[in-house]
């Protein structure tokens, strides 16, 4: 197993809760409607009074669908304030569910950066991974965020995410993006970039491997791949993921399989110094082989060209 230590903080990742409007078959948070956990305000403000003490600039907010926290509008206003550059992980049916609220505009008239779920351009496949009418509701999702100048106007950057329908490696975006641009012309949508990602095999996508049988083939897979240069890309080295409760990982995917920062204890953000981040081990296991087979995989898509 190799290690990795933390070389700094770039981005904070922020995950609001696991409640959301859907339950896709690959959710590593599995999130779903039913889910009740939800970050306070009270939680938030202690996440704020971090970032002061922080050189960071990059905030990057994610959940479930972080648009459902009650608190969600406060917390961006707050962010902005403080000139820092925010990019939100939408799942896109969001906008069509809370469409009355006009999101879309509020994104824009502070520069939020839209970072969009849509695994593909086909309404079978989509449909089929994240639930009957997804597809439609995302294409409006898209219309929507393109009327406000999203994927057209240079400070307004709306990336759509990839991620595979079954056990296999994502394929280059490069090979992918001018399918996606085609297929999505058809309803008018434009986009900047197409981040490709793998699947973790975690949560509700390793629930899928069991059943099909392939939860060892896809760990070989992952591991056959692996690709020592992106050990100094991964994310985890620049970045920390606070959950809804305000305790502390290295990542979003060991949020979820509950491996704490710093070790075995949880600790909270009202507890942590930026200075004790630095150099700090960086909690690994076997799913970490999910970011750095082939051409590796971050929240920011892949690592490598």
């Amino acid at each position: 197993m190799f290690t990795l230590e933390r070389k700094g903080l770039d981005t904070i990742q922020l995950n609001l809760g696991y409640k959301c409007n859907q339950a896709c078959s690959h959710c590593h948070v599995e999130a779903g409607p039913s889910r009740t956990e939800i970050m306070t305000r009270e939680t938030m403000i202690s996440v704020l009074n971090f970032i002061d003490l922080t050189s960071s600039k990059n905030v990057d907010i994610t959940g479930g669908a972080p648009e459902l926290n009650p608190h969600f509008i406060f917390l961006i206003r707050q962010l902005t304030g403080r000139g820092l550059s925010i990019s939100n992980r939408c799942n896109l049916t969001i906008l069509y569910e809370l469409k009355d609220k006009n999101l879309p505009r509020f994104f824009a008239e502070n520069q939020i950066k839209i970072i969009a779920s849509l695994p593909c351009f086909s309404e079978k496949n989509v449909d089929s991974q994240r639930g009957k009418g997804v597809f439609s509701k995302s294409i409006f999702g898209l219309q929507e965020l393109n009327k406000a100048g999203y994927g057209l106007k240079k400070q307004l950057i709306l990336d759509l995410v990839y991620n595979p329908n079954g056990a296999f490696l994502p394929p280059d975006s490069d090979d992918l993006v001018d399918e996606y641009r085609s297929a999505l012309s058809e309803y008018g949508v434009q986009f900047n970039e197409l981040l490709t990602l793998t699947n973790m095999p975690i949560k509700r996508f390793k629930d899928y491997l069991i059943r099909t049988g392939e939860l060892d083939n896809y760990i070989s897979l992952l591991r056959r791949n692996f690709n020592k240069s992106n050990l100094s890309k991964v994310m985890c080295k620049k970045m920390i993921s606070i959950d809804w409760q305000g305790f502390v990982y290295d990542c979003d995917f060991n949020q979820m399989l509950d491996l704490p920062a710093f070790g075995r204890k949880k600790i909270h953000i009202s507890e942590v110094s930026s200075s004790s981040l630095e150099n700090s081990q960086i909690n690994v296991d076997e799913h970490c082989f999910g970011c750095l087979a082939g051409k590796g995989s971050s929240c920011g898509g892949a690592l490598q060209n």
